[in-house]
């Protein structure tokens, strides 16, 4: 359900345009990620052109289809746009993608071909796959994409009036307000009851350069006149603006002809249809297998040159729509005409992250127990860069998320190379003060993976005040989650408390470690809060903080860690919806109430909250032997992202948990604290559905 998660928290931002707030919703709700680059283009009004992902999940073998898609990326910025290829990947919409979700769609086998009648059904389904044209017509539409480029468009097929096999490109270009730019109606199709299905349609269709001709996707000839012709980008920008401009609801086909010393002689192609077809018939291919099946006929029986041909005209789309997609952009910016939702600069709608950025020295040494008394103990010392609140946006924005990350560095060697390292989050919130030192912290680790000793230099947190947030207060009251960690002054933690209280926002609190744990519960601060993720030592002291009783020592038997964990969150769930206890090799205990026999990450009205029954919930960790691990220094933080990660994007509560297990145990894995395998693609709801996972066992609390 579109914006499902700004509803859930029940936000209001009626000081904010309704129209900027419902594209905001859609772009961020349950079923889809923006890329970091579209979304800032869509905020800044720069143009943007829309790419489909069939050609690269059914149009072309593995490794053309990836080598083409970048290719086609990169041809779209060289002539100023910013390139928005549009996937499905495990049941979510991604707007933008990155190499490695390029690769997974160019590499996968048995992904799904998504129309507009397949959407619901892969999104329900948690599956993968291609967006045809009409899906990708859809998705830019409601993002606010005028522009979208591909290589052909489907059409009525070869005797469609006995099979009434007719595309839904067709209806889609009738009832959606983007302009396709394509090399016109694949060959392969009826093109002249093509042309008189879109006359029907009511979709404005003209030929692109000097003829009238109507390209036929290979063939620069089909025999048929386009009803229009546009000279240039220019007069193709004025067209769309004019069609955007009346409202008429449907779109607009311009028709980009191959590229003359590539164009393959129309009747060799021809003939090859014509046998590939019949190759179809005697095979009982039809429906939407028929495409792809007859154009990778027709490349074997023309040596490859269809496929070329296909490869460079696909090009040439791009270099012409980037081109139409700056003329429009321009004419948009000088009259603001149009029926597209005013791009106006404002924050998006994501989560923030407000904490501590360090650069980490991990000191690991080679046997399991470390000699005190000044002895050189032998091992291995590396850098990395960590910080409780870094590590949860690094983590977050490798799982789609890029949330607004809060804080602040020294002016010297150690922040050039944070944020050199850090260029894929969103690093415009940290501040960057002269004549401050950036944080640093040293860690000495046992042979297996267990902190012994951590020292640190973090002065620099104290300026990450409440005068340098609040410069982020709409990114606050608009966020769907903000997370706090325990490096961050008091003070701030307060406001950010405030803002929630007033705004109903999500927040959820890292302790960070024992000595910092107690910081919002050292006044009424933490009743604002919605979750809290300590371990057991820092849950003992937010219990001595509030007057609780707690005990001198704490258990190592998994099954006295959960009643003494269940004991020290009872009072804390008075007012927090949840409390994720990080139980190391334990897993994590997720402590809450179950309303009406389910627990739901996502809190419900104090009302229902009241009525429910407490409970606590154990997840066994991930099975990983000493050996494998590497650094333990963020896991906890890993899990926590992908449990964020998994709640925002609206999985059951078993799925989120799993997530972050998943998380962590890659991170436990590398010499990062947030291993750079965590991606979309590794932690998934195909990935927690494909495992095999341990027995979770849950408790009554009352």
């Amino acid at each position: 359900m579109i914006g499902n998660l700004a509803c859930t928290f029940g936000r209001q931002t009626a000081a904010v345009a309704p129209r900027i707030i419902q594209m905001r919703r859609f772009l961020h709700g349950t079923h889809f990620r923006v890329s970091s680059s579209v979304e800032e283009a869509l905020v800044d009004g720069r143009p943007i052109v829309a790419l489909e992902s069939t050609i690269i999940t059914h149009g072309m073998p593995y490794p053309q289809n990836l080598s083409m898609a970048r290719e086609v990326e990169e041809i779209v910025r060289t002539n100023g746009s910013v390139p928005a290829t549009v996937g499905i990947l495990n049941g979510r919409i991604h707007i933008g993608l990155n190499d490695e979700e390029l690769q997974f769609l160019a590499k996968s086998k048995n992904l799904v071909k998504v129309s507009r009648r397949d959407l619901p059904y892969v999104l329900s389904q948690g599956l993968s796959g291609g967006t045809t044209v009409s899906g990708t017509m859809i998705v830019a539409h409601k993002a606010g994409i005028p522009v979208f480029v591909t290589g052909g468009i489907g059409g009525v097929h070869r005797e469609g009036e006995k099979t009434m096999d007719v595309s839904a490109d067709l209806t889609e270009l009738g009832r959606t307000a983007v302009a396709v730019v394509s090399a016109g109606i694949k060959s392969i199709l009826d093109i002249g009851r093509t042309l008189e299905y879109l006359e029907t349609q009511g979709v404005c269709v003209a030929a692109f350069g000097e003829s009238r001709e109507f390209p036929a996707f290979f063939s620069r000839q089909s025999g048929f006149q386009a009803p229009c012709q546009v000279q240039n980008e220019e007069e193709a920008a004025k067209l769309i603006a004019s069609t955007l401009a009346l409202g008429l609801g449907s779109g607009v086909l311009i028709a980009v002809p191959c590229p003359k010393e590539e164009a393959a002689s129309g009747q060799v192609i021809e003939d090859a249809i014509q046998e590939a077809l019949s190759n179809a018939r005697s095979k009982g291919i039809t429906g939407k297998e028929l495409t792809p099946f007859t154009l990778q006929k027709v490349n074997e029986l023309t040596s490859g040159k269809s496929l070329d041909s296909n490869i460079a005209l696909i090009q040439n789309n791009a270099k012409v729509g980037s081109r139409i997609a700056v003329a429009l952009s321009k004419i948009q910016t000088a009259t603001g005409k149009g029926n597209l939702p005013r791009r106006e600069k404002v924050t998006a709608l994501r989560p923030v992250v407000i904490g501590g950025i360090n650069v980490d020295f991990i000191a690991k040494a080679r046997n399991t127990t470390i000699q005190a008394g000044g002895q050189t103990n032998a091992g291995q010392v590396s850098q990395s860069f960590g910080g409780v609140g870094r590590n949860l946006a690094d983590c977050l924005s490798r799982l789609g998320k890029t949330p607004l990350f809060i804080s602040a560095l020294g002016k010297d060697e150690h922040s050039e190379s944070i944020l050199r390292y850090c260029r894929h989050m969103d690093m415009a919130g940290v501040l960057q003060l002269a004549g401050h030192s950036t944080a640093t912290y040293c860690a000495v680790i046992t042979g297996s993976g267990e902190l012994s000793l951590g020292l640190g230099d973090m002065d620099i947190h104290q300026q990450i005040t409440e005068q340098h947030v609040s410069k982020f207060k709409e990114s606050l009251c608009l966020a769907p989650l903000v997370c706090i960690d325990g490096n961050v002054p008091i003070a701030t933690i307060q406001y950010v408390c405030e803002i929630a209280r007033e705004h109903q926002i999500a927040v959820c609190y890292e302790p960070t470690d024992e000595n910092k744990a107690s910081k919002p519960f050292l006044s009424d601060s933490w009743r604002a809060l919605t979750y809290v993720s300590p371990n057991l030592r820092e849950l003992r002291a937010i219990n001595r903080t509030l007057g609780h009783p707690v005990p001198a020592e704490l258990p190592s038997r998994l099954e006295d860690v959960v009643r003494t964990a269940m004991t020290l969150t009872r009072p804390l769930l008075t007012q927090l919806h949840c409390v994720v206890v990080t139980l190391g090799m334990h897993g994590v205990l997720l402590c809450g109430r179950r309303v009406e026999g389910s627990f739901s990450l996502c809190p419900g009205t104090r009302k229902q909250n009241a009525a429910g029954e407490l409970c606590a919930t154990h997840y066994p960790a991930i099975p990983i032997s000493r050996e494998e691990i590497v650094n333990v220094s963020g896991a906890g933080d890993s899990l926590m992202a992908g449990i964020i990660a998994g709640l925002l994007s609206g999985y059951d509560t078993d799925t989120c948990v799993r997530m972050g297990l998943l998380s962590a145990c890659l991170s436990l894995r590398s010499y990062e604290p947030i291993s750079q395998e965590i991606s979309t693609v590794s932690v998934n709801l195909e990935q927690v559905k494909a495992r095999s996972w341990p027995e979770v066992k849950m408790w009554k609390m009352n």
